[in-house]
């Protein structure tokens, strides 16, 4: 194939020629260029010249395209690579073909209806301080540690591991699961109870789905409650029923009063007020769940960071055949991992595949990794020095609202990674919560986990995902927003 030195030749500008009209030279309008290494083959380039051309107006629609055999010639190429370039772009609509008839431009750029204009969203200010909830420290990461895993376990998976995946999970992630949730949460497992998800929020969809397909279609849930859990109930098909909670965890009493023969509850720490299910309760809900024939479900949400003694443990151990167990690494290691476990009563394991005929687990190599983390011990080690700091971030919290929001009365501070900041009834907090925004600081209402609005006014402030130096300022944009809001 020959070209012509320094290739084709300069591209004529939108307002030169129509070329089926004049004798102009098609080798000068399509700049192909020379070929080069790697460049596309001979007949994309020629498709993309004929292309811009079109787009840009050089080539007017109507205008027809020199027969294949004499564009063949006059850029010294093959007449394959003509027709292989006229045919795609036939296919993609800028030319169009009849037998008996030339090749001619079917697209122009007048005729093309404009792209409607995007309406842009109303740019906010940058959040400086997040006081909202649901993150861990995301800059204490371990990195290097998790690093470390996953390097060992790409050098070490055998053959099988990068075949297809169990969608219950590798079973070395569920037994070291299973060994795990024995030994620090005080829960009755074994591998074959354990199935690997993709965090809390999976766990419960797959669950749902499971007791739909068993005939139960009422689920009870915590009010204030984590809404994403409802969301998840609600898209796999049950009825949602909000049930109070109060100083010593879900109303049990109430719980009786709705057709529901499932719940979901935190009884180590409820989300988001923070109260661990009093004995009383527990074995309340266990009874309950044996006379309706029915299921708890126990979301054990960042149960592990508890400060005044050891973390409570799960309900789970207290009667197998009825508690589901769910739990992640979400707020301990980070959301991104996308790594959460299930333990379910053996009767209800069929049930779990068949309703769940897609699921999958979450990498094969990623569940290695953790597996290999807890093994190692890092996982333990991490927890601890993220439970130093912590209970020192949530002492410091604690201790400027108390001097710089006097009017202000915090509880839920025993555990977890938030605290709720009581304030006067009549307090506008809808409009702190703008006022804040607007002044680079997150907040979240409690009433935004309430199955309806209430007059007690308070705040759910978290402490996962902001440092010790930022608290200070974060509550002095704090104290600035509630200023107006507050009664006298």
């Amino acid at each position: 194939m020959t070209f012509a030195p320094g290739g084709f030749g300069p591209a004529l500008r939108s307002d030169a020629v129509d070329p089926s009209r004049t004798n102009h030279a098609w080798a000068t309008l399509l700049d192909v260029g020379p070929p080069e290494r790697g460049r596309r083959r001979l007949h994309d380039r020629l498709a993309h010249a004929l292309r811009t051309a079109i787009r840009d107006g050089r080539l007017v629609e109507g205008a027809a395209v020199p027969p294949s055999r004499a564009l063949a010639e006059e850029l010294g190429c093959s007449r394959w690579v003509v027709t292989e370039a006229y045919g795609q772009l036939v296919a993609e609509g800028y030319l169009s073909a009849r037998v008996g008839s030339a090749t001619r431009v079917s697209w122009s750029p007048e005729t093309t209806p404009p792209r409607p204009r995007e309406r842009r969203a109303p740019e906010r200010p940058p959040i400086r301080y997040d006081l909202a909830p649901g993150l861990p420290d995301l800059w204490a990461f371990p990195r290097r540690r998790w690093a470390e895993a996953v390097r060992a376990v790409t050098g070490s998976a055998v053959h099988d591991d990068l075949g297809r995946p169990d969608p219950t999970g590798h079973e070395v992630l569920r037994t070291t699961v299973g060994e795990y949730l024995r030994r620090s949460r005080g829960a009755d497992t074994h591998a074959g109870s354990v199935s690997v998800c993709a965090g809390a929020t999976d766990g419960l969809f797959r669950t749902c789905r499971a007791l739909l397909a068993e005939g139960i279609a009422d689920l009870a849930v915590e009010d204030p409650g984590w809404r994403r859990l409802r969301d998840a109930a609600t898209s796999a098909g049950l009825r949602v029923h909000p049930v109070p909670v109060d100083h010593h965890g879900l109303r049990v009493e109430d719980l009786g009063r709705t057709p529901a023969r499932a719940v979901v509850v935190g009884a180590a720490h409820q989300f988001p007020t923070g109260t661990v299910l009093s004995p009383e309760r527990r074995a309340g809900l266990v009874r309950w769940a044996r006379e309706v024939d029915g299921f708890v479900i126990e979301d054990d949400y960042d149960a592990e960071f508890r400060y005044d003694h050891h973390p409570v443990a799960v309900m789970q151990g207290m009667d197998p055949s009825r508690v589901v167990l769910l739990g992640s690494v979400s707020k301990t290691l980070s959301p991104a991992l996308g790594l959460g476990w299930l333990v379910a009563p053996a009767r209800m394991s069929p049930a779990l595949r068949a309703a769940n005929p897609v699921a999958t687990a979450p990498p094969v190599l990623d569940q290695l990794a953790l597996a290999t983390f807890l093994d190692r011990g890092w996982y333990d080690a991490h927890l601890r020095a993220s439970r130093r700091r912590f209970r020192s971030r949530r002492d410091l919290l604690v201790r400027t609202l108390g001097d710089r929001v006097p009017k202000g009365r915090v509880s839920g501070s025993a555990a977890g990674l938030h605290i709720l900041l009581h304030l006067p009834d009549g307090t506008g907090l809808r409009e702190a919560v703008r006022s804040a925004a607007a002044a680079g600081l997150r907040l979240t209402d409690l009433d935004d986990y309430r199955a309806e609005r209430t007059e007690r006014r308070a705040l759910v402030l978290g402490y996962g995902n902001i440092s010790g130096t930022e608290i200070p300022p974060a509550v002095e944009l704090l104290r600035e927003a509630l200023g107006p809001a507050v009664p006298r």
